[in-house]
C-alpha cells in the first residue's frame, strides 16, 4: 500500500480550538497516528455567511488566526460556499468577498466547496488563486452525473452522493486521474433511502439567506435522534478505516471527507481517533487534550 490518505476535516471555524491544541500532538507525536494517512484540508465557515450550506455555520474566530494556524501546519484551508439558492445579488456580499479574498492571498492552497454554478463562475474570475471543490449537496446519486461532474475541469475535487460510495463496479473503471479527483464521504448518518436530501440542505441554505422559514423535519426512520456515531457505523455506505486500507486505497482512491461541522468538539475527537489515531494511543491522546485547561469540550 504505497498511496497515502488524505482526510478532509469538519470545522475550520467551528472547531478551531480543538485543532489548535490537536494539531501540534498530530506533529509531536506522530508514532501515535497511523503512518498511511495525513490532513489534507480543514473546511468550514463563520457564522452568517449568506453563501454557506450543507450547515449553518457558527464559528466566530478570526479568519487569519485560523489561516495562521492552517500555514503553520501546511494544511489547506477550505470556505464551505455551498448554498444552492444564490442569485446575482448575493454575489455582492461584503463578508463573503473579504474571507475569498483573504483566502486566496494568505498562504497557498487553499480552495471553496461550491454548489452554485452562479458562484463558481463568479470565484473563478475574482479569486483564480482558490481551488474549486464540486459539494456533495449536489446529491449526485447518478453515476453519469457523478462522472460527468468528475470530467470537470473546473473542480480540483468532486465529493459524491454517500450512496455512491459502495458502487465498486464503476468506481473501479474511473482513470487513476479520475480517481484522485473523488472524495469520498465517510461518515454520513443519512438514512440510505433519504428521498428529502436535496430539500433539507434548500432549508439550510434558506437559513444562511437569513429567510424566516421552519425548520427541516427529518422523514427517516430514527431521525429525530440526530447525529450518532455508532449509528452511522451501521449505515451501508460507511467508510471505515479497513475499508480506507484493504479497499479504496488498493483500488487508487486517496480522499476522504469527515462530516460534522454541525457537531460538538467531543465527537469530532471520536473521529480524529477512530481515523487517524492507533488505538493503543487512544487514551494518550484524549489526556493530552483533556488535559489542555484552554479547551472546553462539553
Amino acid at each position: 500500500m504505497g498511496q497515502k490518505a488524505y482526510y478532509h476535516l469538519p470545522g475550520l471555524f467551528e472547531f478551531y480550538d480543538l485543532y489548535n491544541v490537536f494539531l501540534p500532538i498530530f506533529r509531536e507525536h506522530r508514532e501515535y497516528f497511523y503512518q498511511w494517512c495525513e490532513i489534507g484540508s480543514i473546511y468550514g465557515a463563520p457564522a452568517d455567511c449568506v453563501w454557506g450550506g450543507g450547515r449553518v455555520g457558527f464559528g466566530n474566530n478570526a479568519p487569519e488566526k485560523v489561516l495562521s494556524l492552517m500555514n503553520e501546519y501546511g494544511i489547506s484551508a477550505r470556505l464551505t460556499f455551498s448554498n444552492s439558492l444564490l442569485e446575482k445579488n448575493h454575489l455582492l456580499d461584503k463578508k463573503c468577498n473579504n474571507l475569498c479574498r483573504l483566502f486566496s492571498t494568505f498562504g497557498k492552497n487553499n480552495g471553496v466547496i461550491v454548489y452554485s454554478e452562479l458562484l463558481l463562475d463568479y470565484l473563478k474570475n475574482e479569486y483564480p488563486e482558490l481551488y474549486f471543490v464540486s459539494s456533495t449537496t449536489k446529491v449526485l446519486t447518478d453515476f453519469t452525473d457523478f462522472l460527468a461532474e468528475v470530467k470537470r475541469e473546473d473542480f480540483r475535487f468532486v465529493v459524491p452522493d454517500f450512496r455512491l460510495n459502495k458502487d465498486f463496479t464503476n468506481l473501479q473503471k474511473l482513470t487513476l486521474k479520475e480517481k484522485s479527483k473523488v472524495e469520498f464521504l465517510c461518515n454520513e448518518c443519512c438514512w440510505i433511502g433519504c428521498t428529502d436530501r436535496k430539500k433539507c440542505y434548500e432549508n439550510v441554505s434558506r437559513k444562511n439567506l437569513g429567510e424566516d422559514c421552519p425548520d427541516h423535519h427529518c422523514k427517516a426512520p430514527h431521525g429525530n435522534k440526530g447525529y450518532v456515531f455508532s449509528e452511522a457505523m451501521n449505515n451501508p455506505s460507511f467508510i471505515g478505516i479497513e475499508d480506507i486500507q484493504k479497499i479504496y486505497l488498493p483500488m487508487g482512491f486517496s480522499n476522504f471527507k469527515l462530516e460534522g461541522r454541525s457537531l460538538g468538539s467531543a465527537i469530532i475527537l471520536e473521529f480524529l481517533l477512530y481515523y487517524l489515531t492507533k488505538p493503543e494511543y487512544h487514551l494518550k491522546v484524549r489526556e493530552k487534550i483533556y488535559l489542555d485547561s484552554a479547551l472546553d469540550l462539553f
